[in-house]
């Protein structure tokens, strides 16, 4: 089972032991509680098996963006990818800031950038990829991270992202212990850009907040460039 649908069981978990506690004094009969919390499990299961995690992926995601900490977050990180994105020269054709939204366009996680990766792509699939289409992208997936570190001085998403990364590598023959080692120094090169275009990254965060066009984060940024 997935972390998703733990986290829907540990939810069902707590309501049943909540109900247990507060049942008598409100007079609940117990097989409200009993019903919603087999619903749930029910749910959790299906999600897990039928869904690979999205379904619960998209109703954790609607839960926590009630929270305005939760959806600043999020923008932070998406914002991330897409300035490290238009700093290397990738073209970045879309964002998404929920798990919703992404799901519709055929993607995974609670926000996504999308940007042209077919030269990486057609590289992988021949098994043979330069150093520097590598760097590109290996910094761009982990801007997300490196942007999180520096507003929140922690971080909370970027699992996908890892995957990711870890696949590359994987794909490449690299082993688990240089993939980490990879993770640690694209973080840093990502960090690295995203402060030294830090005006720029705080504009772009706006414009992605204010669900701006491409066009028009990509005009914030070069604004905020030449204000820097």
């Amino acid at each position: 089972m997935n972390q998703t649908a733990l986290n829907l069981a540990a939810i069902a978990v707590f309501l049943m032991t909540l109900s247990a506690l507060l049942g008598p004094l409100i007079n609940l009969s117990p097989t409200i509680p009993a019903i919603a919390t087999f619903t749930i499990l029910g749910i959790a299961t299906f999600d897990s098996f039928s869904l690979q995690g999205k379904g619960g992926t998209i109703f954790l995601d609607w839960v926590s963006g009630f929270s305005p900490q939760y959806r600043d977050r999020i923008i932070h990180h998406e914002a991330g990818h897409f300035l490290v994105a238009h700093l290397l020269g990738i073209p970045v054709t879309g964002y998404t800031l929920s798990a919703w939204e992404a799901w519709r366009k055929g993607q995974a996680g609670q926000g996504n950038i999308s940007f042209e990766d077919g030269e990486l792509a057609a590289q992988l699939e021949q098994g043979k990829i330069s150093n520097q289409t590598l760097e590109r992208y290996c910094t761009i997936l982990m801007a997300g991270i490196a942007a999180e570190t520096l507003v929140f001085e922690d971080v909370e998403g970027g699992t996908d992202d890892r995957r990711k990364l870890a696949n590359i590598f994987k794909i490449l023959g690299f082993s688990e212990s240089v993939c980490q080692q990879k993770q640690r120094f694209h973080i840093l090169q990502a960090k690295t850009l995203i402060q030294d275009n830090w005006v720029s990254y705080q504009a772009l965060a706006q414009a992605i907040r204010q669900r701006a066009a491409i066009a028009d984060c990509q005009k914030a940024i070069v604004d905020a460039q030449a204000r820097e």
